[in-house]
């Protein structure tokens, strides 16, 4: 997949079949529209192109937005390569780029830049200065410029009924499930191994913190979780636990794996860590014993779900 970082960047001879959208969490209901695209470039007469734009839309013209997204941008990358696109243009959207008419933005981008032979979207698609255009006016200007215009229809959208907010939502209430049904994959988390306070070693639970340096990305609600993560080509079983750390008196987030039946050097490795299962909340413990106890528990019922 080739990656262009402006749609000023973005060069080929061919044309094109595209489709464009913020795609968070490149879900079940976005991979309706990504497979129809791959679908229409079979031959070499055309290419796929996803646009996308980062940071997201919300970010810009919401002052008061504390959005989060469910992928970081190479997150995205990653999911959209599996998927089988040709092109990805990732556009940085600001107030200029906002403030294009429905019918500058399709004349000056879709047309002028990418050639466009037919684009694929959502029914409620909606784009242009305060998204004032819909998928009717897309359809009018494809007659005007030439190109065809190809809708995912409300039936096949509303059977998932799915969406990147409703995802959020199961992330943060803690119903990983429901969130990792809707995904179509198990959410996952990508960060670095980085030296944390080694008090879980005392007390026979060795941990990897993980560091996450996009603070744009996702994180789960406080709690201990069952994880997979794939380290030197094998794939670890672990339970990870999201908070404060209360029973010792902290008070910074932090993310802590304890990794089953491994015992390994992984300080500075990057891990991509998938979230299968919510055990329980965070607790304060009235000493390290309890705490140990409750972690024996934890281990118990870690193993039996990977059993």
């Amino acid at each position: 997949m080739k990656i262009f970082h402006s749609i000023n960047d973005f060069q080929i001879t061919k044309k094109t079949i595209l489709t464009l959208g913020t795609f968070d969490g490149v879900h079940i209901g976005h991979k309706k529209i990504l497979q129809k695209l791959t679908q229409n470039t079979p031959n070499e007469d055309y290419e796929s192109v996803v646009l996308t734009f980062f940071p997201h839309p919300r970010m810009v013209l919401q002052e008061d937005s504390n959005i989060k997204l469910l992928n970081t941008i190479k997150e995205k990358q990653d999911l959209l390569e599996e998927i089988g696109i040709e092109n990805l243009v990732i556009h940085p959207f600001d107030e200029t780029f906002s403030q294009l008419t429905a019918e500058e933005f399709v004349k000056t981008v879709l047309v002028e830049k990418f050639h466009i032979q037919k684009i694929i979207i959502g029914h409620d698609h909606r784009f242009g200065r305060n998204r004032t255009a819909n998928i009717d006016h897309l359809i009018d200007f494809g007659k005007q410029y030439g190109f065809d215009v190809s809708q995912i229809s409300v039936q096949e959208l509303n059977e998932i009924s799915v969406s990147s907010t409703k995802i959020r939502n199961a992330i943060l209430d803690g119903n990983i499930q429901l969130a990792n049904d809707y995904l179509g994959y198990s959410y996952f988390i990508t960060g670095t191994v980085i030296t944390g306070k080694q008090l879980g070693r005392t007390i026979g639970f060795p941990t990897a913190n993980i560091k996450i340096e996009e603070n744009y990305k996702l994180i789960p609600q406080n709690g201990v979780y069952l994880v997979q993560a794939s380290i030197n080509s094998q794939l670890i079983n672990g339970m990870m636990n999201i908070g404060t750390n209360p029973t010792v008196g902290g008070q910074e987030k932090s993310i802590e794996i304890h990794f089953l039946d491994f015992d390994a050097d992984i300080y500075n490795q990057e891990l991509k860590v998938s979230i299968l299962h919510r055990i329980r909340d965070e607790k304060k413990f009235n000493s390290l014993q309890d705490l140990q106890e409750q972690l024996q528990k934890d281990k118990v019922i870690t193993k039996e779900y990977f059993n």
